[in-house]
Order: C-alpha cells, then structure tokens, then sequence
C-alpha cells in the first residue's frame, strides 16, 4: 500500500487498538506461556513490544542516519511483574505521539536500512497485531476468552508488509537460505476476506522478488486476512490456510522465512 492518508490513519488505529488490547492483559496471567511462541510468557511479550515502541520513539527523535542498533541498546527496559502492563501503556503513547505528529514522508532510519516514517507506521501496528494475538492465544490457552479477531484490511496490508519487507528484503539481509527447491516457484497471497490486490512472491536462483499485485503463480495460499497473516508469522499451521498447489513448497517455505 501507498502511505496515504487512508494507510496512515490505519496504521495508527491499529497500533491503538491492538496496543490497548495488549495493556489490558489480565495481570494474573503475566505468566501463561504463548502457544506458538517456546520460552515466551505473556509477560514476555509485553516487556518485547513495550521496548519496541520505546526503540522506536528513539528513532524518530533521532537523525534519520542514527545507528539503530545503538538506539536500540539506550531504550530502556520495562519493569518486570503487574508494572509491565502501566509501563506499556505509556511506552504506547509515546511511540502513537511521535508518529501521530511525524511527516510520513520524513527520513527515518530503520533495520532495513534508510527509509521514512510511514516504515515504521506500519512496521507497528503489524508488530502489536501479531504480538498481541500471541497474548491472546496465552491468556485463551490458560482457560479465559477467546481472541479478539484481527482487522482484516489492516491484516492484508500485514501480509503484504511480510512479503515485501520480510520476505523479499531482511531475510537476504540477515543471511537466511531457502530451499533450493523454491527456485523457479511463485507464490501468491490472498486475502479472501479482503477485497485488493494478489501479492506474490518468486523465487529465482540467486535472488526473491515480490509484486504487489502480481498475476502469475503456480502456488496459491488463501485465507482470511487474519490467520493468513499469523500463518506466514508462523503463529498458525499451514493446515488453517487453503493451498492451491504443492503444499510440501509452502511448508518449505515458511520454514525457511524466520527472522
């Protein structure tokens, strides 16, 4: 998607809505471990996302050539125990305040290398989607209620962002491999809640591509926007999304994309 004023205001209610969803986690259970998640509590989460936002208001109150991991190594922890949930709450703020009042347009750094606010934008409210469905699955597993469900055209633009971010551009960066068997397959995603475009991602021999709307694949996952989105983040099984193709690439696939 393009930053328009419509994405922007997207990106924005839903970093509010699923940040307020994540600071209401009940505090008793602060220790209920995540489902798809090994090692991590749902105080875990909280503490990660919280750091995120506070990493993040750093960076858009720095010069848009700051290092972003020194800026990452100053954002200061949140507090362990119930005062997560207060200091999250406020770290929230924070970062809605700093973006809220930004120039999407403006140079920012990030882990991508040189971009602009809008990055980070919509890099948050896929962070806090994805990560407060992780809470939700822990609280849900300990015996409360079920998850509230995702939007479904901010979930689209998520799985869009996976592609084109993720997929296409860190893995590379971060040195990951794919299955040699990918090479010459083409994947495309779609949204069956959501009307919009059909992103895909190809695999060559030596490097990924993505199209925003491409029309060509040999392999194609549908699902709601929502578990569409939790699948690629590897938060759901393959076996919760419709493939049209060889399922044993899409398994290759995700497995190969972990970041």
């Amino acid at each position: 998607m393009a930053p328009t004023t419509t994405n922007r205001e997207l990106w924005l209610r839903t970093i509010r809505t699923e940040g307020d969803r994540l600071a209401a986690m009940p505090a008793d259970l602060l220790d209920a471990p995540v489902p798809s998640l090994d090692g991590w509590t749902v105080e875990r989460v909280v503490r990660h996302v919280g750091k995120v936002h506070r990493w993040v208001s750093g960076l858009l109150t720095a010069p848009p050539d700051a290092d972003p991991d020194v800026v990452a190594a100053a954002a200061p922890s949140l507090p362990r125990g119930p005062e997560c949930l207060a200091a999250y709450g406020q770290a929230l703020d924070a970062v809605i305040g700093h973006l809220g009042a930004a120039d999407p347009d403006r140079d920012a750094a990030s882990f991508v290398g040189p971009t602009q606010v809008r990055f980070w934008l919509r890099r948050q409210a896929h962070e806090v989607s994805v990560h407060r469905s992780d809470a939700s699955d822990a609280v849900h597993a300990a015996g409360r209620a079920e998850p509230d469900p995702l939007d479904p055209i901010a979930s689209a633009d998520g799985v869009a962002e996976w592609i084109e971010v993720f997929a296409a551009t860190r893995h590379a960066q971060l040195g990951g491999t794919v299955d040699p068997a990918l090479a010459g397959h083409t994947f495309a995603f779609v949204a069956s809640d959501v009307d919009g475009p059909r992103p895909t991602l190809r695999f060559g021999p030596d490097s990924t591509s993505w199209a925003r709307d491409g029309a060509d694949a040999d392999v194609v996952v549908s699902a709601p926007a929502g578990p569409l989105l939790l699948t690629l983040w590897r938060r759901r099984s393959i076996e919760t999304v419709d493939i049209d193709g060889n399922r044993r690439l899409v398994a290759m696939l995700l497995d190969s994309m972990r970041f």
